[in-house]
């Protein structure tokens, strides 16, 4: 779709501004060098706000434009557009719409009026004074009725009502009339009964209570209650800002007097019978009226009490301005039947398509079709005319504009220290949690999936073992490998494991390493909350498996920090209050991604005629309308939510949950350490930002986390309590000695027969034991413990195994005999080979564990005869590097790449637009400049946009004069790849075939060989 960048205007040719109206931005009119393309306004504007518009649309600078007409085409492109109007707040989306809706091109004053629409009695002198950012005080601006369809026009005297409240319509409403239900589905006239009590007996609404019928101009008065004084102040205050945003991403442009949507986002945004507008208006009457025959049109005209015209268009155009006049329109709405009202009141607030029967309409559908005010799209379906639209709406866009970001209240206050203190307490608890998770697939990693990932069975026994749920122990897991702690090990029988840096991070301080964390888990897009759910395909996503990663994920996550920042330390809001933030800031939903399990619109959809039912229009509560995104659906793949929320609504509610956990947050309020996180260091390359966040977080936190321990309180009942974190040789020790009972601020350990037996298995003996219990106990050695341990010792390897297949052998032959006879042996198929030997079938590994089964306390020996010590193997991968974040379209450029690019734009710009000198050879040679000799001399001012062509002699001439008198040469060079681009240069030395110069373009100095210059002209004086 070709973009505004110089190809004439949309609107009218013939439409001027008006005298008195708004200045266009310093550019006078069209006489005195107005923009007529958004290519033309791009140069006007300095290389501060280009560099803003590289930075608000990064995609604009892949690659790096050649010209200024380059980039406003490129801005102009359906993919550039759509991204941008994505990122747009919830107002700027509402102007953005309205200006969709609105003529183009549009005046200030009316924009406004489509988002403010009329003043209520109360608004008399109120915000309508107010005007554009750059005529705020001028009394003589005033809106023209017939730019806006009628929002200029004279103000109607409606209620003060909120929008959306139609408590005090009743059944103008349309919504529980029997009468006007009936006639809005087409199912014939309502009887007399439902007439008396569905439309007659309401006061207050425009009811006739004389004759029991109801009037449509008081019954339509309360479907569109102009907003009060206090939003349209609102409104009046936050337009400025949401046209300068338009305005810098080069989504508008023109001035004040002559705002222009490109035309790109114009489509995108302006309603369409299979794409409605987020507005839920429907189509003009010109639009609608396309193709009608004109004695039909002359009838719609004498309905409607209008004189006949000789042709279609004036007869169109005398229903327009029938529709925009307030006081006609109240009039020919009071002769309206009994229904008619609640179909209009049906199709207000969109969407505009209703099904009915043309050819045999009831009698409210077919009055309202004899006069326009409804007109046919099919045979079976009916349309709400914009303009009528707008009248019925109090002159307004859109039902609810939300020109302010909600607040983020109501806030819960802590004090700041518990807040510290608690999120401190939750780092211990999340890195003692990576530990444990990693200690544990060290020496038995789960296998890695076919398809790649964890199992269910194994998330299940993970999660089992580290005493948390499945979503939270997939949370763990995903940020161990996040970090680059866990991965798989690429063997034949591949498994996961820890990485060689989970040995490095084991060696970090507690705040380091819970900083490392932290900093993989911020900018991640790997998305645990996903873990369970089902992709496009109906397949199960699994813990480290593919199609986890979600480009939004960074930047909602930091944002929800970054709300978190902007309340008191200590003050915590609650989900839901930041959620409404985002999606005022990032609208979802929107139209072309319809939100999850919501149907896509079509219009009109048979069946749903005249039920309000659309999902992007308002419910019939009055709630606000669903902002329409041009956006087409998620590329994640991931099945909507069961609860029905957007990506990235759950993305924030799992970006809460997961600070917590993490020790970012305490009891919901962002922490000092969490803070500095997010502390930005713009003078740093991106890597080396987050490096110093991280050091800063880490310094912050340090003093919160409490000192390692090397003692342990050891109690009577075979248990041992670690008040605190115990130094790591302690630690592990423990760990070998004693199962993990209890895990919190004080972790309890039970020694058991089998805990004791691991440690003797790992090499330490009896007089270990006690001497480590005694070294590490602030409390005496209790004497059950003792005993346990002098007990397990003394049957300790008494019972010796070997290969043989396997051998058992033992000093006292009568411990042979009581396990011969047992019947638990069986399975090891057991015989005497001598008093002291019993030979087994089995391997020795399951003969050792056969027998722990039944009781006893066996040790493996070796061929020597020595005892083998058992400890477990600790596995390692590779060496692996972290996955890398997906990101979410380019990165946002550094201030040294945007002056770059602005130079280089600027540069190709002047190349591509400064005016030249026509060629000397054309003067001397009028058949090369005849075109008798193609490429002699065509590299005159009159070639335009062409690369110029000389022969290699005016070439070689052209550049020594430049280089003599150090004047600019505009050049046509094919670089080694074949392709053609044009530059301004300055020649500083011709020799040996080639040129050395200053090229503008690239704002360096180059050489360029003289042969692969296609031509030269100088330029014009005014251009040097």
């Amino acid at each position: 779709m070709p973009a505004d960048t110089g190809h004439g205007d949309n609107g009218p040719p013939d439409r001027v501004p008006r005298s008195g109206g708004p200045r266009d931005g310093g550019h006078g009119d069209r006489g005195r060098g107005v923009p007529r393309t958004l290519a033309e306004e791009l140069r006007t504007r300095p290389d501060d706000a280009l560099a803003a518009l590289l930075r608000a649309r990064p995609d604009l600078l892949s690659p790096v434009p050649n010209d200024l007409t380059q980039l406003a085409t490129r801005a102009g492109t359906r993919a550039s557009v759509v991204r941008a109007v994505e990122r747009l707040d919830r107002f700027a989306q509402q102007t953005a719409e309205a200006l969709a809706v609105a003529p183009d091109p549009c005046s200030y004053e009316t924009l406004r009026d489509l988002l403010t629409g009329d003043e209520g009695p109360e608004g008399a002198g109120g915000p309508e004074k107010a005007r554009s950012p750059e005529k705020a005080g001028d009394p003589e601006k005033a809106g023209s009725p017939e730019e806006a369809g009628g929002t200029g026009a004279a103000r109607s005297a409606g209620s003060a009502q909120p929008p959306g409240d139609t408590s005090a319509a009743g059944p103008a409403s349309g919504v529980g009339t029997a009468s006007g239900t009936r006639a809005a589905q087409g199912l014939g006239p309502a009887s007399p009964a439902e007439t008396a009590s569905g439309t007659g007996t309401t006061s207050g609404t425009g009811t006739d209570s004389g004759t029991g019928t109801t009037s449509a101009a008081g019954a339509t008065a309360g479907i569109g209650a102009p907003l009060r004084a206090e939003e349209r102040a609102a409104i009046v205050d936050a337009l400025p800002r949401a046209v300068a945003t338009l305005r810098e991403q080069a989504l508008i442009w023109g001035g004040d007097d002559r705002l222009r949507l490109v035309r790109t986002a114009r489509e995108l945004l302006a309603p369409s019978p299979t794409s409605p507008s987020p507005t839920g208006l429907g189509p003009t009457v010109r639009e609608a009226t396309s193709g009608m025959s004109p004695g039909r049109l002359q009838e719609l005209l004498a309905a409607a009490g209008l004189s006949p015209t000789h042709d279609p268009v004036t007869a169109v155009a005398a229903l327009a301005e029938l529709f925009r006049d307030r006081a006609r329109m109240a009039a020919l709405l009071d002769g309206a039947p009994a229904g008619a009202a609640a179909v209009l009141a049906k199709l207000t607030w969109g969407p505009p398509y209703g099904e009915a029967s043309v050819t045999s309409p009831t009698p409210p559908v077919g009055w309202l079709l004899d006069r326009a005010l409804l007109l046919p799209s099919g045979p079976r379906n009916v349309v709400l005319p914009r303009e009528v639209a707008l009248h019925l709406r109090h002159g307004r866009a859109h039902r609810a504009p939300e020109p302010f970001a909600p607040p983020l209240s109501p806030t819960t206050e802590h004090d700041p220290q518990v807040v510290d203190n608690t999120a401190a307490g939750q780092t211990f608890t999340a890195l003692a949690t990576v530990e444990e998770l990693l200690g544990q697939w060290e020496t038995a990693g789960p296998p890695v999936l076919r398809a790649g990932g964890l199992s269910v069975r194994d998330l299940k026994r993970t999660a089992v073992a580290l005493d948390v749920s499945e979503p939270v122990a997939a949370f763990w897991i995903e940020l161990a490998y996040a970090a680059g702690l866990v991965a798989s090990d690429g063997e034949t029988d591949e498994r996961y494991a820890p990485t060689p840096a989970y040995d490095d991070w084991l060696r970090l301080p507690a705040e380091e390493r819970w900083a490392r964390l932290a900093a993989a888990w911020l900018p991640a897009t790997r998305t645990s909350g996903l873990v369970g759910g089902r992709d496009s395909r109906g397949r199960t996503l699994a813990a480290l498996g593919p199609e986890l990663d979600r480009s939004p994920a960074p930047e909602v996550r930091r944002r929800v920090l970054e709300l978190l920042a902007t309340l008191p330390h200590g003050a915590a809001a609650a989900p839901d209050v930041l959620l409404a933030r985002l999606r005022w800031e990032r609208p979802t939903g929107h139209r072309g991604a319809p939100a999850p399990g919501a149907a896509a619109p079509s219009a009109p959809a048979p069946g749903a005629a005249f039920t309000g039912a659309s999902p992007t229009t308002a419910s019939p509560t009055g709630a606000s309308p669903t902002t329409a995104s041009p956006t087409a659906a998620s590329p994640t793949g991931a099945s909507a939510s069961p609860t029905g929320e957007d990506l990235r609504s759950r993305l924030a509610r799992w970006a809460v949950a997961e600070a917590e956990m993490l020790g970012v947050t305490g009891r919901g309020a962002l922490s000092a350490h969490g803070r500095a996180l997010l502390e930005r260091h713009p003078d740093e390359p991106t890597a080396a930002e987050s490096d110093l966040a991280s050091a800063q977080a880490a310094r912050l936190l340090a003093p919160l986390l409490p000192e390692p321990l090397d003692h342990v309180l050891l109690q009577a009942d075979l248990t041992a309590v670690a008040p605190g974190p115990l130094e790591r040789p302690l630690a592990e020790t423990l760990g070998i000695l004693a199962d993990v009972e209890s895990k919190g601020g004080a972790t309890v350990y039970r020694f058991t027969p089998e805990s004791v037996r691991r440690a003797l298995d790992a090499g330490r003996t009896a007089d270990d034991v006690h001497t480590f219990l005694a070294a590490h106990s602030r409390t005496p050695v209790p004497q059950p413990l003792a005993y346990l341990v002098d007990d397990v010792a003394r049957k300790h390897g008494r019972l010796r195994i070997g290969a043989a297949s396997a051998y058992l052998r033992c000093d006292d032959d009568a411990l042979l005999a009581e396990i011969l006879a047992d019947r638990r042996s069986a399975g090891l198929r057991l015989r005497r080979l001598a008093p002291t030997v019993l030979a087994a079938q089995a391997p020795p590994d399951t003969l050792l564990e056969g027998l722990r089964a039944m009781g006893y306390a066996p040790a493996a020996e070796s061929a020597e005869g020595d005892v083998l010590i058992s400890r477990a193997e600790a596995q390692r991968t590779p060496p692996r590097r972290p996955p890398a974040p997906v990101p979410e379209g380019p990165p946002v450029p550094d201030a040294t790449l945007l002056g770059a690019a602005v130079r280089a734009i600027r540069a190709g710009d002047l190349a591509a637009t400064a005016p030249h000198k026509p060629a000397a050879v054309a003067e001397a040679r009028p058949e090369a400049a005849s075109g008798s000799r193609p490429g002699a001399a065509s590299g005159s001012a009159a070639s335009g946009d062409r690369l110029p062509r000389t022969t290699s002699a005016d070439t070689l001439a052209t550049m020594q004069a430049a280089a003599l008198t150090g004047s600019n040469v505009w050049i046509g060079y094919v670089n080694a790849n074949g392709a053609a681009t044009q530059r301004v240069i300055a020649p500083v030395r011709v020799e040996g075939g080639f040129v050395t110069a200053y090229d503008h373009t690239a704002d360096e100095v180059r050489t360029y060989p003289l042969h692969r210059i296609t031509g030269a002209a100088e330029l014009a004086e005014d251009a040097t």
